[in-house]
């Protein structure tokens, strides 16, 4: 019966009528389906089938498993696409037949796409487990001793590599490398904390030297992380306030249930259990695609018009880390190339000296839009992604984010606007001769995001870049790595692309579970004309191991911000910071005196979500 199923779904996939002013298509969960669909009405349309409407896309209930991204084109402009009922996207890879080895079990990992499957997460029954590491709790976490810039060393204590298995005793010959012989080192990371991002550093080798041992790293990140100075790994006097690290992917690590570990060579699995998962009949899914669905059109031939509702995605990977390793400079954003200036550089209009320049690029997302206008989600929900979750980039204007929820994301969960091209030096303004390239005119709106950043911790709730008459409203941000909503980009107060953006009536509560030097709302460069009002900031977290655990803020003006109204935000103390700010900033009425009433109103509506 099921290969009866099946086949009839190969043959005959799509459903499609004529409806009074429109054109249906009705797809069942297969492959390439919605692509079939997509290629359908954009066929109706070539040969005047489609009505004066637009047409529709309905997705019936069921997981639909991508081997590639669906991609919307210039000629879906229009196009509707809605879930009815219970509707997956995912780029996930199911791992069944496992067997007991010892106290772990262990599944072979199959080819994907014609290529060994590589992954950096894993979710079993529908919950992410922990990619082994040395600490179950980050409280736990070792601090570094010291840093060779010079050399690209990084000095940690003896007993943090004892976890590894390595035979680490006094007699050994000054700078002996350890990890001879050691195989599963190959693949070992050193995850770092640097103030407001964290560093993925692949381990290259491992020497004692005197009480401590010492830290070598692959190329490209050693070189980018080592000649950048912000952010930085940190080393105090008394070293109690050093940088804390953990450490990952390394078969010594599978210690604790709830843990996997990826042996790539040889292509198997390894997990263990908690107590109460069995693995014969657990659902395992392992990430393949980076990108879900992608919007692609032309600064002159945008795509249209375009609504998705209902939708879940779920199940992205991105693998840069694995191969490049990650060194970034702020809100995720990874450094190409970065180095320090001496000695620094005066710069115009009162900004701050240039003591450094880079250029960055962007993580890779879950749906990512660009050359759009009037791109719209309503009702969907973005979980188990491993980087960011929706992306509008470039050429966008208008669109709205309504309605939609995110869970378990890795990176952030709504970024918007261009944070500079690669070719864009960070600390330079921004001001493209075609403007059309700038994120405008994006409303996002009543949305709840939950459990953020926890891959890279630097990332944000909402980040926007380089935006004009963006509103950012009406949305509840909770248990976010870093900073809730970030807003702008530049270290500058120079005049460029950004003006008229409103971040009002939000509730953020419950932020830097793992940074600091953050805020519930973060601003930076000049912006006139923009307001940020009536929002709510509470509760704080307290993590021991940030370098300076009074440096956050509720409320953050840094570098070059300029032009900004605060005004009616409700926080329980006025605990804010104006950095190194431009002119025609306004402070109003913000703190713990602010009228209930802004209370009451923060966060999503009541009856739209």
């Amino acid at each position: 019966m099921f290969r009866l199923i099946t086949i009839f779904l190969t043959l005959f996939p799509l459903w499609a009528t004529a409806q009074s002013n429109t054109f249906t298509v009705t797809v069942e969960p297969g492959e390439y389906t919605i692509e079939q669909a997509l290629q359908q009405a954009r066929l109706a349309r070539l040969q005047g089938r489609e009505q004066d409407g637009s047409p529709v896309l309905k997705l019936r209930p069921g997981t639909y498993r991508l081997s590639q991204p669906v991609i919307l084109r210039p000629e879906d402009s229009g196009t509707h696409i809605i879930a009815e009922g219970d509707v997956r996207l995912s780029g996930g890879v199911v791992i069944n037949d496992w067997s007991k080895q010892g106290n772990l079990w262990v599944a072979d990992v199959p080819l994907w796409n014609g290529r060994p499957l590589e992954f950096r997460q894993l979710w079993v029954n529908g919950r992410k487990a922990v990619r082994a590491r040395d600490v179950s709790d980050f409280e736990q976490m070792h601090r570094i001793l010291g840093v060779d810039k010079q050399h690209e060393i990084i000095y940690v204590p003896r007993k943090s590599v004892e976890c590894l298995g390595l035979s680490v005793k006094r007699h050994l010959p000054k700078e002996k490398s350890l990890n001879t012989q050691h195989s599963t080192l190959n693949t070992l990371e050193m995850v770092l904390h640097e103030m407001w991002c964290i560093a993925n550093l692949r381990i290259k080798d491992m020497r004692e030297q005197g009480d401590s041992v010492a830290l070598t790293f692959h190329q490209p990140e050693s070189h980018i992380h080592f000649m950048h100075p912000w952010p930085s790994p940190m080393v105090t006097e008394d070293g109690k306030q050093n940088s804390a690290f953990y450490l990952t992917d390394a078969s010594e690590l599978l210690d604790e249930p709830g843990e996997w570990w990826l042996d790539m060579p040889n292509r198997k699995l390894y997990y263990l259990p908690l107590p109460d998962e069995n693995m014969q009949t657990a659902e395992v899914v392992a990430p393949a695609l980076e990108t879900l669905l992608m919007a692609e059109g032309t600064p002159d031939e945008p795509v249209k018009d375009i609504t998705i509702e209902g939708i879940t995605f779920e199940h992205s990977t991105w693998l840069r880390p694995s191969i490049k390793g990650h060194a970034p400079l702020q809100a995720g954003m990874f450094m190409i190339e970065a180095y320090k200036i001496r000695p620094q550089i005066s710069r115009p209009n009162g900004d701050h000296k240039l003591d450094n320049q880079g250029w960055v690029g962007r993580p890779a997302a879950a749906v990512a839009i660009n050359c759009a206008e009037s791109f719209s989600l309503s009702g969907c929900t973005f979980r188990h992604t491993a980087s960011t979750a929706l992306d509008y980039h470039r050429y966008i204007n208008g669109g709205t984010v309504d309605r939609c929820t995110f869970n378990d994301i890795g990176g952030t969960a709504i970024l918007a606007g261009s944070f500079g091209p690669e070719g864009h030096e960070a600390h330079l303004p921004y001001n493209p001769s075609d403007q059309r390239e700038i994120c405008t005119n994006l409303t996002i709106i009543n949305n709840r995001i939950d459990d953020a950043a926890n891959e890279d911790w630097g990332c944000l709730g909402i980040g926007a870049g380089f935006v004009r008459g963006i509103r950012i409203e009406h949305n509840e941000i909770s248990n976010v790595s870093y900073t809730g909503i970030s807003l702008g980009w530049g270290w500058n107060r120079q005049p460029c692309a950004m003006a008229d953006n409103v971040v009002r009536a939000n509730y953020i509560h419950h932020y830097a579970r793992h940074m600091y030097d953050t805020a519930g709302i973060y601003t930076l460069g000049a912006q006139p004309n923009t307001i940020i009002e009536e929002n709510v900031v509470d509760s704080i977290y307290g993590p021991s191991y940030v370098h300076d655990p009074e440096h956050w803020f509720y409320l953050y003006t840094d570098e070059g911000s300029s032009g900004i109204t605060l005004r009616h935000n409700w926080t329980p103390s006025e605990k804010y910071l104006k950095n190194a700010v431009g002119p025609n900033n306004v402070w109003e009425d913000n703190g713990p005196q602010v009228s209930n009433s802004v209370k009451a109103r923060a966060g999503v509506m009541r009856g739209k979500n």
